[in-house]
């Protein structure tokens, strides 16, 4: 059963970041690099709701919870790039990343397996603190659980 909410707030994550990036295409805002650190707060939401359900259903232990809000931020995250992949292909490939906003570890002209790559790197590190850092909230919560 746990792992069905992790799937499933994966998902919500992967929908979440898909529509903000969309809308920031949409919008012309792709290029802005400061408007990525705003798909952190998706992550953390889904993160949350996935601690949150554990702590609700009676699942207190802090190591679990942990590694069942990171695994939640990975579905999330990976199942972002494979669709930020396949939205650059439609695009038009190499030639659409001029459009898309620098990378903070590559200067000058990148490949989408660089680029995704660095992203990837970024989503698995904004899950791991989010998660630890909710962690942190939800561990001096108690919950009177009906379950």
């Amino acid at each position: 059963m746990k792992n069905s909410i992790e799937l499933k707030n994966g998902f919500l994550i992967f929908i979440g970041i898909g529509l903000f990036f969309l809308l920031m295409d949409i919008l012309g805002l792709a290029d802005k690099n400061y408007l990525r650190i705003l798909n952190a707060f998706i992550v953390i939401y889904g993160i949350n709701k996935t601690i949150q359900y554990n702590f609700n259903h009676g699942n207190s232990d802090y190591l679990e919870n942990l590694i069942s809000g990171f695994k939640t931020g990975i579905i999330g995250v990976v199942l972002g790039i494979i669709g930020l992949i396949i939205f650059i292909y439609i695009k038009g490939g190499e030639s659409y990343l001029t459009k898309l906003s620098d990378t903070f570890f590559f200067l000058g002209k990148t490949n989408i397996i660089k680029y995704c790559s660095v992203l990837l790197f970024e989503g698995v590190a904004s899950s791991l603190i989010g998660s630890f850092a909710l962690m942190q909230y939800w561990k001096d919560i108690v919950i009177n659980s009906k379950y």
